[in-house]
C-alpha cells in the first residue's frame, strides 16, 4: 500500500484530476493507491494568514488533521504520500525544492519488506529492534524529520498519530529513533529504530506511528511566511502480552423518526448510537438496527469494518428506512464485534444489544384524517341546515295557508 503524488513548484498536485477537481481526490500511480496529506501551514512575522484550503484525502489507513498558526497537523499512516496545496494568494516562492515526493514502508535491515503496518508482540519490560525505508522520490537530496507518537482513530475511522505539540503518553514514548534522515535523489535509507515496553505497561494492544517529514516556508502576496509541514508515516501496533479481554458496549442510542409526507408511504428511523470498545484489544465493530419489523446491517456491504482501539468510541448512524409511524416504534441496535490479534486469528464477541422508544407520530395520516372528518363535518352540517331550511318553508307553506284559509269570505244561506 505505498503510492506517489508528485507537486508542482506551487505545491499543487500535477494529474488531470487534481486540476479538475482541485486536489480532493485520491491517485493511482502504477496501479498503487495514494492520496494526498494535508499540509500544515503556520504563520510568521507580520500580517494575517490568508484563507489556506487543505485536503483531507488518504489512503485506507491515515488522515491528516489540519491547524492554522503554529500548530502542525498529524500525519495519515497506512501510507500516504504527501503533496503541498498552496492557496492562490501564495507566491511560488518555497525553500522546499519542487516536486518533493517520498514514502515511508516497514522494513528489514537491507531493503523494504511486504509488510504494510508493523506488528510486534512484547513482554513488559522487553525491546525490538525494526526497521523503516525512507524513499526518496525526487532527483535531489532531502533531509526528512522523524518523529514518533501515540496513534488513534479519527471519527471517521482512519487512523492518525497526535499532532505536533500534543505529548504522547502510551506507545509513541516507547520508540527511539533518529531524528532525522538524509536521502540521496533516487535512493532509500533504512532507518533503525527501537521499542522498548515499560515494565510497567497494560496487557493489549498500543498504537503508535512513525513519520518522515519536510518543512518548507512560502510566501503570500502580503509578505507573510507560511510554514508549511508535510508527513509520510506508517503504523506502529504493539500488544503487551498478559490477559487479553475484548469487550465492547453500545450507549446513547437514539432514534429520530423523518416523515414522508406522503400518507401512503412509510417513513425513515435514523438510529444513531455509540459503540465503545471497553476492553484492550483491537476490535472490529458491525451489526445491524431493526425498528418497526425493518433491519438493515451496518456498515453496508463493501464498505470497511470500523475498527476502535482499545477505550476508543465510534458513533454510528444507521438509517432504516420503510417504517410507519404508530406514534411510537421500538429500535433495537446489535453489535457483533470481533477482535483481532496481530498473528491474523479472530475471536467473535457475544452480540451486545441496546433499545430504545422512537417517536414516530403520524402526521399526513392525521391531517389526512382531520381533513376528511372536516369534510364529513362539513357535510353532515350541511344537510342538516338544508332539513332544517326546507322543514322552515314547509312550516312557512302551512302558515300561509291558514292564513289564506281565514281570509276567505263566509258564505251565509
Amino acid at each position: 500500500m505505498v503510492g506517489e503524488c508528485g507537486a508542482d513548484p506551487q505545491g499543487r498536485c500535477r494529474c488531470l484530476a487534481g486540476r479538475l477537481c482541485g486536489d480532493d481526490h485520491p491517485h493511482s500511480v502504477g496501479g498503487r493507491a495514494v492520496g494526498l496529506a494535508r499540509r500544515r501551514p503556520r504563520e510568521s512575522g507580520r500580517g494575517r494568514n490568508s484563507a489556506t484550503p487543505t485536503l483531507d484525502v488518504g489512503i485506507h489507513m491515515f488522515l491528516l488533521h489540519s491547524r492554522r498558526g503554529h500548530a502542525f497537523a498529524a500525519f495519515l499512516g497506512g501510507l500516504v504520500l504527501t503533496a503541498a496545496l498552496a492557496s492562490p494568494a501564495l507566491a511560488a516562492g518555497s525553500d522546499e525544492p519542487a516536486g518533493v515526493r517520498w514514502s515511508v514502508t516497514p522494513a528489514d535491515a537491507s531493503a523494504s519488506d511486504a509488510r504494510t503496518t508493523i506488528e510486534h508482540t512484547l513482554d513488559p519490560g522487553e525491546s525490538r529492534d525494526d526497521y523503516i525505508a525512507v524513499r526518496n522520490v525526487s532527483d535531489q537530496p532531502v533531509v526528512f524529520e522523524l518523529t514518533a507518537a501515540d496513534g488513534f482513530s479519527t471519527r471517521t475511522g482512519r487512523f492518525d498519530i497526535l499532532p505536533a505539540g500534543e505529548e504522547s503518553v502510551d506507545a509513541g514514548t516507547w520508540i527511539t529513533l533518529p531524528d532525522t534522515v538524509t536521502v540521496e535523489g533516487g535512493a532509500t535509507a533504512i532507518v533503525p529504530f527501537t521499542i522498548a515496553v515499560p515494565r510497567l505497561a497494560q496487557p493489549g494492544d498500543h498504537a503508535a506511528g512513525i513519520t518522515a517529514s519536510v518543512f518548507s516556508v512560502q510566501s503570500a502576496e502580503d509578505g507573510t511566511a507560511i510554514g508549511v509541514d508535510s508527513r509520510v508515516g506508517v503504523r506502529v501496533l504493539t500488544r503487551v502480552s498478559g490477559e487479553v479481554r475484548p469487550e465492547v458496549a453500545i450507549e446513547a442510542l437514539r432514534g429520530e423518526y423523518i416523515t414522508a409526507w406522503n400518507p401512503l408511504r412509510p417513513g425513515t428511523v435514523n438510529v444513531t448510537f455509540d459503540v465503545v470498545n471497553l476492553g484492550n484489544t483491537i476490535v472490529r465493530a458491525s451489526g445491524a438496527v431493526d425498528v418497526g419489523g425493518q433491519s438493515m446491517t451496518y456498515p453496508q456491504p463493501g464498505s470497511d469494518v470500523p475498527e476502535l482501539l482499545p477505550g476508543e468510541t465510534r458513533t454510528m448512524t444507521v438509517a432504516v428506512n420503510d417504517v410507519w409511524p404508530l406514534f411510537v416504534v421500538a429500535a433495537h441496535a446489535t453489535v457483533g464485534a470481533t477482535a483481532v490479534t496481530l498473528d491474523g486469528t479472530r475471536s467473535d464477541l457475544s452480540p451486545v444489544t441496546a433499545e430504545a422508544s422512537v417517536a414516530a407520530v403520524p402526521w399526513p395520516q392525521l391531517i389526512v384524517l382531520l381533513g376528511a372528518a372536516l369534510l364529513l363535518g362539513a357535510v353532515i352540517s350541511a344537510r342538516r341546515r338544508s332539513r332544517r331550511r326546507v322543514a322552515q318553508l314547509v312550516e312557512e307553506a302551512r302558515e300561509h295557508g291558514r292564513q289564506d284559509a281565514l281570509s276567505l269570505p263566509t258564505n251565509t244561506h
